[in-house]
């Protein structure tokens, strides 16, 4: 299946890692021309534009830097003259046990929103305004299974900076919808990536697995043809929506 991502610009936001990765070199392969966003893997961000001559380029930035993001934005605005998608998928999953001390724990709790929800806020303005020029453009938000079925005590800044992007989302979507802006989450549960390396390690894949309703855990491939199609266009009256893909761990 192919899908009508061809020549479209996007920028993917912590694309060289994990999740982020596997949509990358999907929407690469189905012909768009991307943005590369990184924080520290260069390497692994060039060898993603390397497989494709189509002017797809990296882009380096520290989320949690606010000059940093607005930057990240114009530099991309300026190299590419346009931006059709933004994909905003970089994050954090730092533990922050409330059995610890307040000033660590609230420490963790700033330094994850201010890359999971306040980056994401800032580049939703800048995007907004961009698309208003154009007459059109999307929005298109990692969420997570966590907004609605609640996250384990160590991870409440996790959780609650991901409602706060779904809320943004929609609030986008009812907001901008008449300037040709959509706006859509795609929410995942516990998916396969380095992070989620670390917690088979200590609890074992048996853990996750008996959480789940299919045989085995998602793998970041398994979200990238949903994800392009968002991107295509041919979903943008599901705008305002969240998209569950979680083996069935939650079912709304």
């Amino acid at each position: 299946m192919k899908f009508d991502v061809q020549g479209k610009t996007i920028l993917l936001t912590g694309a060289s890692d994990g999740i982020g990765k596997a949509l990358a070199i999907f929407l690469i392969g189905q012909g768009a021309r991307l943005a590369v966003h990184y924080h520290t893997n260069g390497v692994s961000a060039e060898s993603i534009v390397a497989r494709c001559s189509n002017g797809s380029e990296t882009f380096r930035a520290d989320l949690s830097d606010e000059k940093e993001v607005s930057d990240l934005f114009t530099n991309v605005v300026a190299r590419f003259k346009r931006i059709d998608t933004m994909v905003l998928n970089a994050g954090v999953f730092l533990p922050h046990s409330v059995n610890g001390g307040t000033v660590e724990w609230f420490q963790t709790w700033k330094r994850t929103m201010a890359v999971n929800l306040d980056a994401v806020g800032l580049l939703t303005k800048l995007g907004i305004d961009h698309f208003k020029t154009l007459g059109r453009g999307r929005l298109i938000y990692l969420g997570s299974r966590a907004v609605f079925r609640g996250e384990t005590e160590a991870y409440l800044a996790y959780a609650a900076s991901k409602g706060g992007i779904t809320a943004l989302a929609r609030s986008v979507a009812r907001s901008f919808g008449k300037d040709g802006i959509v706006a859509m989450v795609l929410a995942p549960g516990f998916t396969r990536t380095a992070m989620a390396e670390a917690f088979i390690a200590d609890h074992g894949e048996e853990t996750l697995l008996n959480e789940i309703a299919l045989k085995e855990l998602t793998e970041p491939e398994d979200l990238a043809p949903l994800l392009c199609l968002m991107c295509s266009g041919a979903m943008d009256h599901a705008t305002g929506a969240t998209i569950d893909m979680n083996a069935g761990s939650h079912i709304r």
